[in-house]
């Protein structure tokens, strides 16, 4: 004993000194490097006090000069639009303010008049991001092309229509009399704005006859919430008139025509549409996974076949605005699938959305302005629409409460025997005319109905900033409390309308339990709670608007059962009812014969195999 303590104090004794040897010598090891690099960044110093000076203005012109140059090279006949300074061209329209730039003779950006940053409070801004661009490849000389957006055109002023519409033109000229022209025509009150490129020598400045159009687009982000605003952004596009849209995937080629792509997120837009079709392309998008205010980015390529001759007349049109439903539909053929009402698998929620939710919701809103109350009354008309259908189910679910001392003393009489006590449990629910199913019809309705209003309340514009008690925006979620950290399932904040939302949701699986016959398995005992507690994680991120209809829905639920249980169900009678029944002739259905068959079949392989364990 004690040779093996001396051992053990040994070997302690041994990795002291190995701990003070590798910590002296690591800090020896330090001071050499330190002094290394002190005599590296002398010498170094020497060095450089010994280099002559350049000379960086002289440096940056020659730069300029190459740069320019260049230019020149690749603009063949269209040398003057080579090198050039950008101007700005700014056209108004109600809803809009559009900012041109000579430079590509395209949109720079565009502000919205009616819709503010979530994160500024200033307008959104859409086009705005410095990695833009949209042009199309021309042929400048033998074996040379440019992009137009590299090229400098030059912008006439704005002109003004008697029926309220601006025209404002960029045209570019060759030497030997080839030409390209881009007309814009804004219209009031409407977020679209017409594009017609004019090609002059088309036959020699496109190759094969074909615009091929280079669209590269960024969206930044306009909500508080940049991770999901990456969430619900993607691409949209008409293909062969059929709506499709990329959300997952990061490719797309094209195998029919193409009306239009729009590049999204959650509330906004970008759209490039054809009005004679695009004949073919491709898309290359991804969402960022940065720290950054970027949301995606997108590479659109398109392909317009064109006559043979020497001038073109190519109509196309932008859309920069919101993701209204109303506003879309007016736009083009498939526009307003952009609002995502019910896709994929959950395809099946876009006629409740469209011909049910919607029409409702704008009912109310038409004469209620605070959304929050809206909200309210859209889940009274919900619940009173389903209450026929979910009434039977809350009248046999108060009517399992009185049966709970009977279904205990079962419990007890049958003891671990579950098949003994699940055969007298469906007598007694036969006898009292209970459908022990009856309570999964308000589940199984609230499915179909809480993906609906989930789609709805993540795409509804007009919800978009505004506020209802605590909440500053009912489009996204409200906090309450802000994490210095970032949690795991929950995020940097708490929402207070799902705190509502998953209490009520607890009062309900409180009053569920106190109906049903206490549980010996723990994991149905407690399976009750578990699912609120897994709902704290589901909502803490969503729209406020549907977590506020949550809530309200839940308190429903608890008025109806509270209700039905204690002024509608009369104990008395129900008790002398099952003794009734009990009393009267049996008549058994098939389904119920075929079950108790089943039962029984079962409870006979249970003893047999409890006898042969007997036997061991």
């Amino acid at each position: 004993m004690k040779t093996d303590k001396n051992t053990v104090i040994g070997f302690i004794l041994l990795g002291v000194l190995f701990f003070v040897f590798f910590w002296y010598t690591n800090k020896q090891q330090q001071a050499v490097l330190e002094f290394q690099k002190q005599q590296e960044d002398s010498i170094a110093r020497v060095k450089a006090s010994q280099v002559k000076p350049i000379d960086t203005a002289t440096a940056r012109l020659d730069s300029l000069r190459n740069d320019s140059l260049n230019k020149m090279a690749h603009a063949g006949g269209f040398t003057e639009a080579a090198v050039g300074t950008e101007k700005l061209t700014v056209v108004e329209n109600k809803l809009m303010r559009v900012t041109f730039t000579n430079k590509g003779g395209v949109v720079k950006q565009v502000e919205m008049k009616n819709y503010n940053n979530s994160l500024s409070g200033k307008p959104v801004v859409l086009g705005a991001s410095k990695e833009d661009v949209l042009g199309y490849n021309i042929n400048t000389a033998n074996n040379t092309s440019e992009l137009t957006s590299n090229l400098y055109f030059t912008a006439s002023a704005p002109q003004a229509g008697a029926d309220g519409t601006q025209t404002i033109t960029f045209s570019v000229n060759a030497s030997d009399g080839r030409s390209i022209t881009h007309q814009y025509i804004i219209k009031p009150d409407n977020y679209a704005i017409d594009w017609n490129v004019g090609i002059n020598g088309a036959n020699q400045l496109l190759t094969g006859n074909t615009l091929n159009i280079q669209w590269h687009q960024q969206m930044l982000q306009n909500q508080n919430s940049v991770d999901y605003e990456r969430q619900m952004s993607n691409i949209c596009f008409s293909e062969g008139n059929d709506f499709d849209y990329i959300s997952s995937k990061n490719e797309k080629d094209f195998d029919n025509n193409i009306q239009w792509v729009s590049v999204v997120q959650q509330f906004f837009n970008v759209t490039l549409i054809a009005k004679n079709n695009f004949n073919d392309g491709s898309i290359k998008w991804a969402r960022e996974t940065d720290s950054s205010h970027v949301l995606s980015n997108a590479d659109v390529n398109l392909q317009v076949k064109l006559p043979a001759t020497a001038s073109v007349n190519v109509p196309m049109q932008l859309y920069y605005g919101p993701n209204d439903y109303q506003v879309l539909k007016n736009q083009a053929p498939e526009m307003d699938k952009i609002v995502n009402l019910g896709r994929d698998m959950y395809a099946f929620v876009r006629p409740i959305n469209k011909y049910i939710i919607m029409p409702v919701f704008n009912f109310f809103a038409s004469f209620i302005s605070n959304y929050g109350w809206v909200i309210l009354l859209l889940t009274l008309f919900i619940r009173l629409v389903t209450s026929p259908l979910v009434y039977t189910s809350y009248l046999s679910g108060a009517k399992m409460k009185v049966l709970r001392p009977e279904l205990d003393t079962l419990k007890k009489k049958f003891g671990s025997d579950q098949q003994g006590f699940a055969m007298e449990q469906m007598k007694l629910f036969r006898e009292a005319g209970v459908n022990p199913l009856g309570g999964c019809i308000p589940a199984l309705l609230q499915i179909p109905i809480f993906f609906a209003l989930y789609s709805f309340f993540n795409s509804n514009i007009a919800l978009r900033g505004k506020s209802f008690l605590w909440s500053d925006d009912l489009s996204a979620y409200d906090s309450i409390i802000h994490f210095p950290v970032h949690i795991w399932g929950l995020g940097d904040h708490l929402s207070l309308f799902t705190i509502t939302a998953i209490t009520t949701s607890f009062l309900i699986s409180i009053y569920n339990m106190s109906m049903t016959p206490t549980q010996d398995n723990p994991a149905l005992k407690y399976m009750p709670y578990i699912f609120p507690f897994i709902l704290l994680f589901v909502f803490n991120k969503l729209p406020s608007a549907l977590t506020w209809y949550y809530t309200v829905s839940n308190l429903i639920t608890l008025i109806l059962q509270f209700t039905i249980q204690n002024y509608i169900i009369d104990h008395d009678k129900i008790l002398a009812q099952i003794d009734a029944k009990r009393k009267a002739p049996k008549t058994k259905s098939k389904w119920s014969e075929r079950y108790q068959q089943m039962m029984e079949s079962q409870k006979k392989l249970q003893d047999m195999k409890q006898k042969n364990q007997g036997k061991k």
